[in-house]
């Protein structure tokens, strides 16, 4: 039996809404927290939340907005109201395409045509001038409808050209970092990734710098070199140099490794040092106007190498921390005073490594660092030494043109754990990277679709998903299927963080193939991967193989990156089984329709004539009439010289006389 409802008990329903016209017992509470805020056009006062203007909730980074909320954003920047009409705007999805989120050769072409031609176009929001005088309402107010007009500016060329621009930064307050970082820093370092620095560099921002004030510098610091072979910093110092880009290569992995073994030595080398002091010490006086002669020519050749040649022939080897921090000191301005410190701000995307790269200058962790684009909140000033400064900003994505959303995954834009479609950006990780490194870095065997199949010789993402995932042993929950969108994430972070790497051109080269061709051998590999690749080598007793012996490594890497021919599928081995299978090896025989009644089509079908079918077969063989034979004899079953199975012929037969 239903107990009857209480009259006293409040349901969830009239709970909310009692909550949210603030008839409940909380509603004195939430009126004594909300602030009253005016509106500005109209003069009308209302309640918020104090919460909503909390500093984290400002400094929010807005990378990727829907069509509704970018519109609703952009009427509060105009602090206007706005009615809807409805309108006929139809856009042609084309079908055509193989895959939708992958362009061929040929539009991949015509799409960078069309970047180049509207580049210039591509700008940063620029602060207002102000002064003394001007107030912070009407500061705040110039710049909201400059980044207003900005905005604006970028939605015309995206939808009048019919291009597709990366996500960029449509939080006012990110963009007010960054103007307070130029205006206080003597030297803008942008930092970029070494596998596609022109993707993270942003030219419009080095002609803010100078706009701003001509004495400021700026540069060009490549991040993760590390990642990078010899021949391809040295194809990219071409094309920079030739483009007239101040630059130089770094990497925070390799100085934080170096920090720490350096620290490492001076914990064992403590103790043997604390004994010898006293010997050492005399020693060092002795011999100290003779170092001091050498170490003032070294200085001097120093300086004549950093003014000469020997800097271009430097341009391509990766600097230490040490290197990069006396390369900051040569553009501190000339009319600086001495005691005056050089400031320099750190500008780029995120998960650039501009945190890894202050960590790795200061020797310490004085910045979180996080894989996760956005970390960073506000700019940071920190104290690097006596003399020079050093200001983080936020990660700022700066507009850009892209060609897929896929590019702007494996580039490290977008978040991994927030994409919504996996098989473009794997795709893109399966054509740039050889299958059979995928293969060799995952220890798996990647089943591809054969040519007469309709295949390309390149494993498809949702084959390298599925061996991934039946290896790692992934499931989807109910049926049990390989689970594709998890393995797609681990693939996609080993990419973005270098385990599989792949390095574009610079303008000018074409083959994307040929220019990575050094980074697939065995040197790439994970250690545990060499490792079991030696020893099934050894057991198979292959003496020829390089990756056995570890004589060769051309011959490792051609061992990797040479795909081989594709597998025969399953159309091609019932096609060649029906054509040159036993049963067809002899020609086709055809034979007459009385054949089947024939002692030799008796035998073969193994079953001997016996009753009607004998006379009629004996009578057809000897010319006679079956009718007259059937009445020349009374037997019901005649054997008429037919075998009788076992090789011998019947002892009875019937003697008919010719006419």
């Amino acid at each position: 039996m239903v107990l009857a409802k209480s009259k006293q008990s409040v349901g969830l329903g009239n709970a909310l809404m009692n909550d949210r016209f603030g008839k409940g017992k909380g509603s004195d509470r939430k009126k004594a927290g909300a602030v009253a805020r005016t509106h500005h056009a109209t003069g009308e006062q209302y309640l918020v939340n104090e919460k909503q203007d909390a500093a984290w909730v400002k400094m929010r980074s807005v990378t990727e907005q829907s069509a509704m909320d970018e519109f609703l954003s952009t009427a509060e920047l105009a602090n206007t109201d706005f009615t809807a009409e409805k309108t006929n705007n139809v856009k042609i999805i084309h079908t055509d395409q193989k895959n939708p989120y992958l362009l061929s050769a040929t539009e991949e072409r015509a799409v960078l045509g069309k970047h180049k031609k509207h580049r210039d176009r591509l700008t940063v929001p620029r602060r207002p001038k102000w002064d003394a005088s001007t107030t912070p309402q009407q500061l705040d107010l110039q710049e909201r409808n400059s980044f207003l007009d900005w905005r604006r500016g970028l939605a015309e060329l995206q939808e009048n050209n019919d291009l597709l621009m990366t996500p960029f930064e449509r939080n006012l307050e990110v963009w007010r970092q960054l103007w307070r970082v130029i205006e206080r820093s003597d030297l803008i370092v942008q930092i970029v990734d070494a596998r596609n620095p022109l993707l993270f560099r942003s030219e419009d921002l080095e002609n803010y710098v100078k706009a701003v004030d001509p004495k400021k510098e700026n540069l060009l610091l490549i991040n993760k070199a590390d990642m990078m072979t010899p021949k391809q910093r040295h194809a990219w110092a071409q094309h920079l140099k030739k483009a007239g880009i101040a630059f130089r290569f770094f990497s925070a992995h390799l100085a934080k490794e170096m920090n720490e073994a350096r620290d490492r030595e001076e914990e064992d080398d403590s103790e043997e040092e604390t004994a010898q002091t006293a010997k050492t010490a005399g020693k060092r006086r002795a011999a100290e106007p003779e170092s001091s002669e050498d170490e003032d020519s070294e200085e001097e050749s120093g300086e004549e190498g950093a003014g000469g040649a020997s800097v271009e022939t430097d341009e391509t080897e990766i600097m230490d921390v040490d290197e990069l921090e006396e390369m900051f000191l040569r553009y501190k301005p000339a009319d600086a005073a001495a005691e005056t410190k050089l400031q320099v701000g750190l500008v780029g995307y995120p998960n650039v490594g501009k945190s890894s790269t202050i960590n790795a200058l200061i020797g310490a962790t004085k910045v979180s660092v996080s894989s996760t684009p956005g970390k960073t909140k506000h700019f940071q000033t920190i104290h690097l030494s006596d003399r020079v400064i050093l200001c983080d900003c936020p990660g700022l994505v700066f507009p850009n043109f892209a060609s897929t959303k896929a590019d702007l995954v494996c580039n490290g834009i977008l978040p991994i754990d927030q994409m919504r479609e996996f098989t473009g950006p794997v795709g893109l990780v399966t054509q740039r990277v050889p299958h059979r490194f995928l293969e060799a870095v995952y220890g798996i065997r990647i089943k591809i679709r054969s040519m007469d199949e309709g295949g390309t010789g390149v494993p498809t993402a949702e084959e390298l998903l599925r061996a991934y995932a039946a290896a790692r042993g992934f499931k989807t929950s109910g049926l049990g299927q390989p689970d594709q969108s998890r393995a797609a994430r681990y693939v996609l972070k080993d990419y973005v963080n270098g385990k599989l790497l792949f390095v574009s051109p610079p303008p000018g080269i074409e083959d994307a193939n040929e220019f990575n061709e050094e980074l697939y051998d065995e040197e790439h590999l994970p250690e545990k991967r060499r490792a079991a690749l030696a020893a099934a080598a050894e057991q198979l007793s292959l003496a020829d193989d390089p990756l056995a012996d570890g004589a060769s490594v051309a011959g490792a890497s051609d061992m990797v990156s040479i795909q081989p021919p594709p597998a025969v599928g399953p159309k091609t081995r019932k096609l060649d089984k029906g054509f040159f299978g036993a049963k067809s090896a002899g020609g086709h025989v055809t034979q007459p329709f009385n054949y089947k009644y024939t002692e030799q089509g008796a035998l073969e079908s193994g079953k001997a004539l016996t009753g009607r079918k004998a006379r009629t077969a004996y009578a057809l063989e000897n010319g006679l009439d079956p009718k007259e034979l059937a009445k020349a004899t009374s037997k019901k079953h005649f054997k008429g010289g037919q075998s009788n199975g076992k090789g011998k012929k019947s002892h009875r037969t019937l003697n008919v006389d010719d006419d």
